[in-house]
């Protein structure tokens, strides 16, 4: 699917205004600053592990009385950068549509390599289906969702079991997992700054969440720009779907043409939703997908 903005004059002057900024902290405050908590609440820096990079916030609605959806989100930026305080913006939008949103850190290169962010990953999720009913959320309506390299995170637990089976758990807690402009199949690795994060040139195959596609796989929306000029939306996106179809697993493919790589997952933002239909994808998705009936969790052969 793909979906067409009309071109409003202010909005691309608006959007000339906001590009140059909208990577740097006045760009992320100013997003974060313009949209509205409404009514949701913010609970900040809960810890899942003992790292100083393994805490989490969680916003909820106001009302949120079990029964909510979750989606426990990972930001992207090479596995090198990110802070989960710069994406209050998907916490609000994702909370004012009934769903309590998790959005959490995970460990960096240098002080990680690969897989220790996907454990990081693994373990937040871990501690979501644990613990989110406290926070007014439902465990049997559990999402991941990730932007670039946090969708590549997001993908790895859903896909591969190994990740959840440390934390006793299997993909099967999940009713879903939703990707934004993810990197799902990029051997032989081109960017230079992704390059030691999965140590090439001896990055095996099995770093790739394309390589775990199964018949047990999680249904899944995949959103991607054909703008992105960062991670090829016809390999990695059109190619996951492909890839999930071919198995018999459920997928919503979306393309959202006036945004590019950042702005995607900037469309969240209240000042930027003329971009495209982002949070109403979203919103349909994890409220249209029915709860999983499996506890998840991994027993004896």
């Amino acid at each position: 699917m793909t979906h067409a903005q009309p071109r409003k004059g202010w909005r691309w002057w608006f959007l000339l205004l906001w590009l140059p900024t909208l990577a740097g902290c006045s760009g992320v405050d100013a997003i974060n600053a313009l949209t509205p908590a409404g009514q949701t609440q913010q609970l900040e820096s809960i810890a899942y592990g003992e790292a100083a990079r393994q805490h989490l916030d969680i916003y909820r609605p106001k009302d949120a009385d079990g029964q909510a959806p979750v989606v426990v989100f990972f930001y992207g930026g090479t596995w090198r950068e990110g802070a989960r305080e710069d994406y209050r913006f998907v916490g609000r939008a994702l909370a004012s549509r009934g769903i309590v949103a998790v959005v959490a850190d995970y460990r960096l290169y240098p002080e990680v390599r690969y897989p220790g962010f996907v454990e990081d990953t693994a373990q937040a999720l871990a501690w979501s289906y644990r613990h989110i009913t406290r926070y007014g959320g439902d465990p049997k309506r559990l999402f991941i969702m990730g932007h670039s390299a946090g969708a590549y995170n997001a993908a790895m637990v859903a896909l591969d079991p190994r990740w959840l089976a440390a934390q006793s758990l299997s993909p099967s807690i999940l009713s879903g997992w939703i990707g934004l402009a993810g990197p799902y199949d990029f051997l032989p690795i081109t960017n230079e700054d992704a390059r030691p994060v999965f140590d090439w040139p001896n990055t095996a195959q099995e770093t790739q969440p394309i390589a775990h596609v199964s018949d047990q796989s999680p249904p899944a929306l995949l959103m991607a720009s054909h703008r992105d000029t960062t991670v090829n939306p016809i390999r990695n996106t059109a190619g996951m779907a492909r890839a999930l179809r071919a198995h018999g697993v459920a997928v919503t493919e979306d393309y959202a043409d006036h945004t590019s790589h950042v702005t995607l997952i900037a469309a969240l933002a209240w000042p930027l939703r003329w971009l495209g239909p982002v949070l109403d994808d979203i919103d349909t998705f994890v409220h249209d997908t029915p709860p999983r009936s499996d506890d998840g969790a991994v027993r004896p052969q």
